[in-house]
């Protein structure tokens, strides 16, 4: 059984007498109906899930649901006799998104506190937009994530001793024994193979099968690429959000790996606004990864960031992997002369920050070039810019050089990271393992 971090938070909702309902927001595929059904199951004696993307597809018993008493009504024509009381009964509500009026009535079946209830859902952002009264003060969503690298690790029977042993080291500027660096590289990059969306997983646990693995991938994203046809109406919406799905590993093995807007339906002059809607679909569904330049990151980068240029990550780096190289992991395990990894690289320090809370941007100068991650370190107020380097000439990067000489960003520090095994610092940049990314959290280069 995989462990996810989100584990105790949920626990911790479900044992409190929180006055708004949680809702676990996310993609398709990462595990968010068996965590919670897991963690319900365990703490409450009457255990009551109620599938409404089933219902939407079925008879339907609460598409005209408008109030209380008849969404209990219906609940109990199913599960009637586990309708006891608050402490005993949990009513979970998965998919909510197939009815947006039930988001409003969270609202009003908190407020009448008879049962204990928790939510999940994928495109809240775009559900919540159509809904026609939001229940602001009455829900709070968190977003869940493939399995990121720790988790990887735990699942693969690293020792939860060995990874605090790791972030020791992490935060000392220690490196890892040859022994223990081989160790966690060769598993690092299996994760790179892998990814960390849980049927690919545990597939990979159980068989040890990359064929296998690839099968589940190509299903994924085949569903992905399909679930467009079921929350939009416009056919002609449908075939430009897909295409710009299916554009992502191309925009990644071009130098600049940002979205050309022109390229989606092949027009001259398209810029971001002819596609936002397309944009915030992906993104909302939690398929893709947006990361957003900025020119001038000064802290705090929100209020810097540009719309003009973007990329796009796909939302697991097991995906991308299959289309890049299918079954041949040789690519990635023996780091094969010829075969740049840097997209790769990239799209799995992009998961990683995403899942640890981190809001992405990249800096992007027309003279100076770009840099692939800035983070924010709350404790120093500054950006931390971030490089990622596949091949071993991790010490070449001019335009970070040329970042770093900008006295206006006010930059107290740098990351570089790679296959090396040795953390060593030179003037304010510090060259680490890349697998220490699973130790920046979302406070900055902390622990997470």
């Amino acid at each position: 059984m995989l462990y996810r971090k989100i584990q105790p938070f949920i626990e911790s909702y479900l044992k409190s007498d929180s006055n708004k309902v949680l809702i676990i927001d996310g993609a398709r595929q990462v595990g968010k109906t068996f965590i919670i059904r897991q963690v319900g199951r365990s703490l409450f004696e009457n255990y009551i899930e109620l599938n409404f993307a089933e219902d939407q597809n079925g008879p339907r018993l609460f598409e005209q649901v408008r109030t209380v008493q008849d969404f209990y009504f219906q609940v109990s024509t199913i599960a009637g006799d586990k309708m006891v009381d608050k402490k005993n009964t949990l009513i979970f509500l998965d998919e909510i998104q197939a009815y947006p009026h039930l988001l409003t009535m969270l609202k009003f079946l908190k407020q009448d506190d008879r049962f204990t209830y928790i939510a999940s859902g994928s495109l809240l952002g775009v559900t919540l937009k159509k809904t026609s009264s939001i229940p602001i003060g009455s829900i709070e969503i968190k977003r869940m994530f493939p399995l990121d690298f720790e988790e990887f690790l735990l699942a693969n029977g690293f020792h939860r001793s060995a990874i605090n042993m790791m972030r020791e080291k992490y935060l000392s500027g220690e490196s890892l024994d040859a022994a223990a660096h081989g160790r966690v590289l060769d598993l690092f990059k299996k994760y790179l193979l892998i990814g960390g969306l849980p049927d690919a997983v545990n597939t990979f646990l159980a068989d040890t099968n990359i064929v296998k693995v690839r099968r589940i991938h190509r299903d994924i994203r085949a569903f992905y690429a399909d679930d467009a046809s079921k929350y939009e109406a416009d056919n002609n919406r449908k075939l430009k959000i897909r295409r710009i799905y299916e554009m992502i590993p191309s925009n990644l093995e071009n130098k600049k790996k940002r979205v050309v807007f022109q390229n989606i339906e092949d027009r001259r002059g398209k810029r971001f606004s002819d596609y936002q809607d397309e944009f915030e679909y992906l993104i909302s569904a939690g398929i893709v990864l947006d990361v957003n330049a900025i020119s001038a990151p000064v802290f705090p980068l929100a209020q810097s960031v540009g719309k003009n240029l973007l990329k796009l990550y796909l939302n697991d780096v097991g995906l991308l992997t299959d289309i890049l190289y299918g079954n041949n992991i040789r690519a990635i395990l023996d780091d094969e002369a010829g075969i740049n990894l840097g997209s790769v690289y990239e799209s799995v320090v992009a998961q990683e920050l995403a899942a640890h809370g981190h809001r992405l941007f990249y800096y992007d100068n027309r003279s100076k070039g770009e840099v692939d991650y800035l983070i924010e370190d709350y404790d120093s107020l500054s950006t931390v810019p971030i490089e990622v380097k596949s091949g071993k000439d991790y010490t070449v990067h001019s335009a970070l050089n040329s970042f770093l000489n900008n006295e206006d960003y006010h930059v107290k520090k740098a990351l570089v990271l790679s296959n090396t095994r040795e953390v060593t610092t030179r003037g304010r940049i510090t060259y680490m393992p890349v697998y220490n990314v699973m130790f920046l959290g979302s406070e900055g280069t902390g622990e997470a």
